[in-house]
């Protein structure tokens, strides 16, 4: 990737502020009377610590529902926002989705870029779902029953979760997911940035806004910048690459369900997912949704973003194994039906 130019530099400065803008505007949503989760059946813990480090990074909030049966299904959800910007604060919405249906939900954050680059945000996922594993029955969760969900950057955190629990990798913090034997029984990465690197291949699938292929490289800069080193640590940036050319994992990949809109720059990586996962043997299920755009399932009150939530929990129905947790049928509407 070259250097850009100086108007370059001046156009992707301008785009980041907008866009930083419109999300900082988006995460003070929370506090709006919809965003309140005992209106919707659902109690939150806020703030609880997943590392000892006292950093707003490492903790997670919890979601689950009021009314329950345990142990619960367990959900570990990692926020999108290109590595860079975005918090648990700014999700809620997905967090509060899940816990309806019935699920204990950790919705976690971790540490951004560029301040600090890959490995950070793998490494605080890693943390987190080792977190989970051993805590989740104190907050009346069953980590056996365990689904990894995220979007965008998420989706590329809980792919390469995946890729840990599945492969022995050499990498401490992916190693210590490896050796408590974590077993997702679905992952879900929704509109997944999946390969970090050479985000210009995307541009040279279809036409791109020279605002979009801003905001790919500044992703792709502040995550994997220039002067990180090479090596195999890298797969864990680029878990779609690893996937392309792995050899069968010594663990089994569990399901993957992934949607997508066909109108989403990224979509090219899910598509690219589909067929390294068919290639290793792996369950992988792909609905695209006509027309929609990245991050489309955000819009709950919009016809496909409805689908998406209907398709995602009929998904886990199937994969999940079945318990006394379920929530009340009157909360297991999809997200977007009010």
């Amino acid at each position: 990737m070259s250097s850009p130019s100086l108007l370059g530099r001046v156009r992707s400065r301008a785009g980041r502020i907008v866009t930083d803008a419109v999300w900082a505007t988006l995460a003070r949503t929370r506090h709006l009377p919809r965003a309140q989760p005992a209106r919707h059946g659902v109690e939150r813990i806020p703030d609880v610590p997943y590392l000892d480090t006292a950093r707003a990074h490492h903790t997670l909030d919890v979601y689950r529902p009021i009314r329950r049966q345990g142990p619960l299904p367990v959900v570990l959800y990692v926020h999108g926002g290109g590595f860079r910007i975005l918090s648990k604060d700014t999700h809620w919405l997905m967090a509060i989705a899940f816990a309806r249906r019935g699920y204990l939900v950790f919705n976690i954050n971790y540490r951004l870029a560029p301040e600090h680059p890959f490995p950070a945000a793998a490494e605080d996922a890693c943390a987190a779902l080792a977190w989970v594993m051993e805590n989740a029955a104190r907050y009346g969760g069953d980590p056996a029953r365990l689904v990894l969900a995220g979007e965008s950057a998420g989706a590329n955190l809980v792919t390469s979760l995946a890729v840990a629990t599945s492969w022995q990798r050499p990498e401490p913090w992916a190693r210590r997911v490896w050796e408590l034997g974590a077993r997702p029984c679905a992952v879900l990465p929704a509109c997944g940035i999946l390969q970090v690197t050479d985000v210009d291949r995307l541009a040279r699938r279809r036409p791109m806004s020279s605002f979009l292929q801003d905001r790919l490289h500044e992703v792709e800069r502040s995550y994997l910048p220039a002067t990180h080193p090479h090596g195999a640590a890298r797969d864990l940036a680029d878990p779609l690459v690893w996937l392309e050319r792995a050899d069968p994992p010594a663990r089994p990949l569990p399901p993957f369900f992934a949607g997508v809109g066909t109108a989403d720059v990224l979509l090219d990586d899910t598509r690219r997912l589909k067929a390294a996962l068919d290639r290793l043997g792996a369950p992988c299920e792909v609905k695209y949704y006509p027309g929609e755009i990245h991050a489309f399932h955000a819009l709950v009150w919009r016809a496909q973003a409805k689908a998406f939530w209907r398709d995602t929990f009929a998904f886990l129905e199937r994969r999940v194994p079945p318990g006394p947790s379920l929530a009340p049928a009157a909360s297991r509407s999809s997200a977007g039906d009010r």
